[in-house]
């Protein structure tokens, strides 16, 4: 009875700090919400929206279903999970943050996933997508692409360590099973296919009706989230409170010999990767490894930004989100770790370290390479998406309640 006064008693406390201090600075609060708002609409929305509707719609029709059989025998054995966790696991990795939360969630509430299961998958289901991680972050902030490579093997690498790590997550709680190992069938895959879409008798409009309705209502979710904690993260560095923990950390990276100034891009990328990569990018008292692995810890551990919004998808089940929040620690260590052991013999080795930080970035993402254009594309027209996306998500949402009424 006293924690659960106690508790009501901070989370007052907080909000009503955070409302004085959004008074107290206003101008600083809405230059906050814009970017966050402006990040949404350009970026996170158009790149994500295709990519949920499409999800919704493979699972409806049974293709998820199809996939699962025949990547069982991979996914069980690594993994400890159903094979449509590759299929959650190859989205997420596609599509970005937070996809994989999505899918499991989905998944789960489909019932092809119990709950240790589910719990298993959304820890290492949720990571940057290369456009992010290639165009954001190395082209974007740090005005190199070749940084690009190490980032992305570093998290990806990263990512996987704690899929085979959390596959010992459970097992107490876990019934044992003494399943026949099966190798892959088309033949079995074809049947599940037909007969999840049997069991799905929606018609194929009321399917897209519905998937693009669930997608648009979680980007909106995302989009509040963004906005707040980008808010959140400018506020508490006005108040000073990030100023505190900053302080605290330079114990920390002193003791691993990193420059003390990463301190404040640090705890700011704690809270939101975006511009805790960029803060970083800009600390010039860092060696461009010591940026490198600062950046690949932000990316990994996701942010609080990015795991409120798995927290919110979560809770839509009976999936714990403590076992995701640890991964996300694990996962930013590794990350960190991989991308300082890989630096002198791929990064010093293979590209051309003497480049100055302001040049301009070669390969796959020079002008005029196809990813250059799609990060272009999605940067020029995504509010054009975006509304287009809305409006046609206010008049579905019109008419059912038309129909409801």
């Amino acid at each position: 009875m006293f924690r659960s006064k106690l508790k009501t008693i901070i989370l007052a406390l907080t909000v009503t700090l955070m409302a004085i201090s959004l008074i107290s600075f206003p101008q600083e609060s809405v230059d906050a919400s814009i970017r966050g708002l402006n990040m949404w609409w350009e970026i996170v929305f158009p790149s994500l929206l295709p990519f949920f509707i499409v999800s919704e719609m493979l699972i409806g029709f049974g293709v998820v279903k199809f996939i699962g059989v025949l990547l069982e025998p991979l996914m069980r054995p690594l993994f400890r999970v159903p094979g449509v966790g590759g299929f959650a696991w190859a989205m997420g990795m596609a599509s970005g943050y937070p996809a994989g939360a999505k899918l499991t969630a989905r998944l789960r509430q489909e019932g092809q996933l119990t709950k240790i299961e589910a719990e298993r998958l959304v820890s290492f289901t949720n990571c940057s997508n290369p456009l992010f991680i290639f165009g954001a972050v190395s082209v974007g902030f740090f005005h190199n692409a070749q940084l690009g490579m190490i980032l992305a093997l570093a998290h990806y690498l990263g990512n996987f360590s704690v899929g085979l790590l959390m596959r010992f997550y459970g097992r107490k709680q876990e019934e044992t099973k003494n399943e026949k190992k099966r190798k892959p069938s088309l033949r079995v895959a074809f049947s599940a296919l037909h007969r999840t879409r049997i069991n799905d008798n929606r018609p194929i409009g009321k399917l897209l009706g519905d998937a693009v309705m669930s997608s648009i209502k979680t980007l909106l979710m995302i989009g509040g989230f963004i906005i707040l904690f980008s808010v959140l993260n400018k506020l508490l560095f006005h108040v000073g409170i990030t100023g505190l923990l900053a302080n605290a950390l330079e114990y920390i990276l002193s003791a691993l010999h990193l420059p003390i100034e990463l301190s404040i891009p640090f705890i700011s990328g704690i809270f939101e990767i975006t511009l805790g990569s960029q803060m970083t990018s800009q600390v010039q008292q860092a060696t461009f490894m010591q940026q490198a692995v600062i950046t690949s810890f932000i990316l990994a551990f996701s942010g609080f930004s990015v795991q409120a919004q798995v927290a919110s998808i979560l809770a839509q089940t009976d999936i714990d989100f403590k076992p995701f929040f640890i991964a996300r620690i694990f996962h930013g260590f590794f990350a960190a770790f991989y991308a300082a052991i890989l630096w002198k013999p791929i990064f010093e080795r293979f590209y051309n370290t003497e480049q100055p930080s302001n040049a301009i970035p070669v390969g796959i993402f020079e002008d005029g390479s196809w990813m250059h254009k799609w990060y272009t594309l999605i940067v020029e027209t995504g509010p054009i998406i975006t509304i287009i996306a809305l409006s046609i998500y206010v008049l579905l949402l019109a008419k059912r309640l038309r129909v409801h009424s």
